[in-house]
């Protein structure tokens, strides 16, 4: 069964909306300001006390010292790290020194390069994308012989979802632009973008 990441939550109602939606993941960007969705660590702190248990919580980071993303881990605020940066090998074995909690690595996937360096990261799962939170959709058919399980994201939406999971099987799907309205979460899109993962499966 493909798994659903509702990613870029910042607001107690995104949350309300999260916890009926139930997608298996939800994403917080964190200490990004660049981002509309950014929310501080204390702001995660709040908004995950609020998230039903039967969602995994992860954290967005870009760039972020090890000690700060080590720290949300290992408290509970979030489960997962999802980098999103430059963040090199050794910034992963550094992280790997601090926490013993899972990591996910982005990448922007332009060509063949990418995809290779992807395939030998040392991250649990790695997530490809098209840009850094573009909205914009990555061609899929460049993916359908990547060799690990990965995260699908960039420009999915509940169209869309199905015809990506039948050309490439992520191990799961990931969306925010795809499920917001005037840049806002938008209740009846993450509705339906959870039902279209499970019907597709």
């Amino acid at each position: 069964m493909t798994k659903i990441k509702l990613c870029g939550l910042s607001r107690p109602v995104d949350i309300d909306y999260v916890n009926l939606a139930k997608p298996d993941y939800c994403g917080f960007i964190v200490n990004f300001p660049k981002s509309r969705r950014n929310v501080t660590p204390e702001q995660v702190r709040v908004l995950r006390d609020a998230l039903s248990p039967d969602i995994t919580p992860v954290g967005v980071f870009v760039d972020e010292p090890v000690e700060t993303v080590a720290g949300l881990l290992n408290e509970g605020a979030i489960s997962i790290a999802q980098l999103h940066g430059r963040e090199d090998e050794a910034y992963l074995a550094a992280l790997r020194r601090l926490t013993d909690r899972e990591i996910w690595q982005a990448f922007q996937i332009k060509g063949t390069a990418d995809l290779e360096r992807a395939a030998q990261s040392a991250a649990d799962l790695v997530l490809l994308d098209s840009g850094q939170g573009s909205g914009v959709a990555l061609d899929w058919w460049v993916l359908t012989d990547f060799s690990r399980p990965f995260v699908l994201a960039g420009g999915l939406t509940a169209e869309n979802i199905p015809v990506a999971l039948k050309q490439v099987k992520p191990f799961a799907v990931d969306l925010s632009s795809g499920v917001e309205t005037e840049g806002y979460k938008d209740f009846d899109k993450m509705l339906a973008a959870v039902a279209a993962v499970r019907k597709e499966g």
